[in-house]
């Protein structure tokens, strides 16, 4: 499979469907097809065999077929930003630019710091450091989106009235065994039954919920003390290297939360999070439309 994959690419690959079609055309006109038409299609098929077999050949296939899937996961990543940035109120997006526009700071404190400092070191919060941050401020919006989102949820569901649905129905079940009819007091506690089950899984579920909006809430006050801390760093300590290391260990750290965002789902339908990561140190300012 994966073979045929790099001999259709070769294949397909303009310069040679143009020679090879013009190799057909001239033993069409040749006068001897039977003749000239075996030689092309010999010459085709040793150039797949070469061309589609070479190591480097199928690297080159692999990393266009990466950059096409990255492209469309960063397609995907901003129009979840779009999604995220009209519905969000305007006081998480100011808490959101107020975190961006500090690590913004500290890059321009970084910069003026090399420019008096050793012009060998590497630049703090440049280019791979940058894309570390980008993805914790990723994170970060999502966190915030994530926390609104189930902070409507919660709004609309009232726990008073589940609780209230799950005492009237313990208390007609205690009920129902009154009733005469054996079959039809069968009939009623069974429907009664699955109806407290179905209210104990809804009080439950909005317990968690709440459980997990304040668990976001503190999420959200570690991921921002973490990037304030990288920022930092990167200006008192600059050496790219560390600084990259220290922000790979706090992206490892959120890994529990990542898959807390990812069992709301409900809540955000937001799709999990992948690799693709909008750039949002670089971009214009972010602006809510509420």
């Amino acid at each position: 499979m994966a073979l045929g994959k790099y001999l259709r690419a070769a294949f397909t690959y303009h310069w040679n469907l143009l020679g090879f079609l013009g190799g057909l055309g001239f033993a069409a006109l040749s006068g001897y097809p039977d003749v000239v038409g075996p030689f092309v299609l010999a010459a085709e098929a040793a150039y797949l065999g070469m061309l589609g077999t070479h190591p480097k050949f199928q690297s080159y296939v692999d990393a266009q077929a990466a950059r096409f899937a990255r492209t469309k996961e960063s397609a995907s990543a901003e129009e979840t930003l779009r999604e995220i940035v009209e519905s969000l109120p305007k006081e998480s997006i100011q808490r959101f630019k107020v975190l961006r526009e500090r690590c913004l700071e500290l890059r321009q404190i970084a910069r003026d710091l090399k420019t008096t400092g050793n012009a060998e070191t590497g630049l703090p919060l440049d280019d791979f450091q940058m894309a570390g941050l980008d993805k914790l401020l990723w994170i970060y919006l999502r966190l915030l989106y994530t926390q609104y989102a189930l902070g409507r949820f919660l709004k609309r569901t009232k726990e008073e009235a589940i609780q209230a649905d799950v005492t009237e129905l313990e208390e007609r079940l205690k009920r129902a065994d009154m009733e005469p009819d054996a079959a039809q007091r069968d009939k009623i506690k069974k429907t009664l039954q699955d109806n407290l089950e179905t209210c104990r899984d809804r009080l439950g579920n909005f317990q968690k919920a709440r459980g997990n909006f304040e668990l976001l809430e503190l999420e959200i006050d570690r991921l921002e003390n973490k990037i304030q801390s990288l920022s930092e760093l990167a200006v008192n300590r600059q050496e790219p290297d560390f600084i990259s290391g220290q922000v790979d260990h706090v992206a490892s750290s959120m890994v529990d939360t990542e898959r807390t965002m990812n069992d709301l789902q409900f809540a955000t339908g937001l799709q999990p999070l992948d690799e693709a990561v909008p750039s949002l140190l670089e971009r214009a300012t972010v602006k809510s439309r509420r």
